[in-house]
C-alpha cells in the first residue's frame, strides 16, 4: 500500500512505520513547565498506534525549553549557544524522564537517543544509528531522539527537529513522518492575513512552494518555521517518504487531524536505494561543480557526470565528499559523491577522458561522479 491522504499516516499498512515530531511550543507551556495532560493524551494516541502494529519513532523538542525555565535563563535559554547548551543539559534530564513515565503508564519503554548532525551526515555512523534504532523497534521499545545540543556547535546542529526528524526518519526507513505544529499546514501565504488558503496535499516541493514558507514560529519557543518544515518535507520525498504537517494544539491532536483530514501532506517520490536516500538528504554540502546543458541532459537520463561538461568548480572539497551538481540556470541538478578533489576537478574540467591521464600523472577514474554516487534532486 501506499500513503495518499493523512489518514493513511494512521494506518499500519499503508504506513508501518512512523516518526512523530514534537515542538516546544506544544510540549512546554509559556509558563516553562510540561504541558503533561496534553503530553499525555499523545501518549496514549501513540500507544493505540503501537497495539495496531505500527511502529512509532518520536522526535521530541523541548529540552532547551524545560531547562532554561530550572536555570532562569532569558530568551528561553537561546541568548546564545553557551546558554542553549546549558539548557538542553538540564532539561534534557526531564524531558527523557516525562516520556519514560507516560510510556511506562501503558507498558511500552522509552528510550532516549541523542544525536549531532555528524552522525546522520557520516556514513558510517549513520549506518550506526540505523542499527541502533532497528534494534530498539525490534525489542519493542519506542526511540524517544533529539538534538545533542549539549556538544552540539554552530557547525554540527541541525538547528531545528523537523529536518533532524526527516533524516531519523530516512535512517530509520520509515514510511512517513509526521509534525506536530502551532499550525495545521501550509498557507498559500502568511495565515493571519486574509483570504490565506491550506494547502491540503503537495505533489513535489517547488520554488513556488517556499515562497509561500513565512520562515517563522508563532510560538516563539521553536527554533523551526514553515521553512525549516519545507526542508523536511524535500529530504522526506527524496527519501521515498511521505510528511505532514498538522496542528498539535488540541487534545488528541492526531486523532483529531486524521478525522477532519486537516493538515498539509507532502507526497513522496519513489524510494531510492538506501545510498541514494542518504545522499538525497545530506544537509552538509563541501563545494559545488557547475555543468552545461549538455551534462545536465546526460544525468537526466542516468548517466554518470563526466569531467568535459563541467565549465566551474567551487568550493575546498576533497574526494569522498559529497558535492552539487549545479545547472546553467543556477538550479541545483544533483548531489554526490566527487571521485577527485577540488584542485583536481579544476585541471580536469572542460577536458575529455582521454587527456586525463596525461594531466593528472596517472590513471583517472571513470567519472568525476559516478552514477552509483550520485542522485538527481
Amino acid at each position: 500500500m501506499t500513503i495518499h491522504k493523512l489518514a493513511d499516516l494512521a494506518d499500519s499498512a499503508a504506513c508501518p512505520r512512523l516518526v512523530v515530531k514534537v515542538g516546544s511550543a506544544l510540549l512546554v507551556g509559556r509558563d516553562g513547565e510540561p504541558r503533561r495532560a496534553w503530553l499525555a493524551a499523545l501518549v496514549a494516541e501513540i500507544a493505540a498506534m503501537r497495539a495496531r502494529g505500527q511502529e512509532v519513532i518520536v522526535v521530541s523538542s523541548g529540552a532547551i525549553a524545560l531547562g532554561a525555565r530550572r536555570l532562569g535563563l532569558a530568551k528561553g535559554g537561546r541568548g546564545s549557544l553557551a546558554d542553549a547548551q546549558a539548557a538542553a543539559a538540564v532539561g534534557q534530564i526531564a524531558l527523557a524522564g516525562l516520556w519514560a513515565d507516560l510510556f511506562r503508564q501503558h507498558d511500552l519503554t522509552a528510550a532516549q537517543v541523542l544525536l549531532t548532525l555528524e552522525d546522520l551526515e557520516d556514513r558510517r555512523r549513520y549506518l550506526n544509528v540505523t542499527a541502533t534504532l532497528g534494534t530498539l523497534l525490534a525489542a519493542g521499545a519506542v526511540p524517544v531522539i533529539n538534538e545533542n545540543d549539549t556538544v552540539a556547535t554552530q557547525e554540527i546542529r541541525f538547528g531545528d527537529n523537523d529536518r533532524l526528524a526527516a533524516r531519523v526518519g530516512q535512517a530509520a526507513a520509515a514510511s512517513g513522518v509526521l509534525l506536530l505544529s502551532d499550525i495545521d499546514g501550509l498557507y498559500d501565504r502568511d495565515p493571519r492575513q486574509d483570504g490565506a488558503v491550506r494547502i491540503p496535499v503537495v505533489r513535489g516541493v517547488t520554488a513556488e512552494i517556499h515562497a509561500m514558507a513565512t520562515g517563522g514560529s508563532s510560538s516563539g519557543l521553536g527554533s523551526g518555521g514553515m521553512t525549516s518544515k519545507l526542508q523536511a518535507a524535500e529530504i522526506a520525498e527524496l527519501a521515498g517518504m511521505a510528511l505532514a504537517i498538522i496542528d498539535g494544539q488540541p487534545d488528541a491532536p492526531l486523532a483529531t487531524a486524521f478525522g477532519a483530514e486537516r493538515g498539509t501532506l507532502f507526497l513522496p517520490r519513489g524510494r531510492k536505494r538506501a545510498r541514494k536516500a542518504w545522499l538525497g538528504g545530506k544537509m552538509r554540502l563541501r563545494g559545488a561543480v557547475h555543468v552545461d546543458a549538455g551534462a545536465a541532459q546526460a544525468l537526466a537520463r542516468g548517466s554518470s557526470l563526466l569531467a568535459a561538461g563541467v565549465r566551474a568548480v567551487e568550493g575546498a572539497f576533497q574526494r569522498g565528499d559529497a558535492i552539487a551538481v549545479v545547472g546553467a540556470d543556477g538550479r541545483t541538478l544533483a548531489r554526490g559523491l566527487s571521485e577527485y578533489d577540488a584542485g583536481e576537478c579544476a585541471r580536469l574540467m572542460g577536458r575529455h577522458s582521454r587527456e586525463h591521464e596525461d594531466i593528472l600523472g596517472y590513471a583517472p577514474r571513470s567519472a568525476l561522479i559516478h552514477r552509483d554516487q550520485l542522485v538527481l534532486v
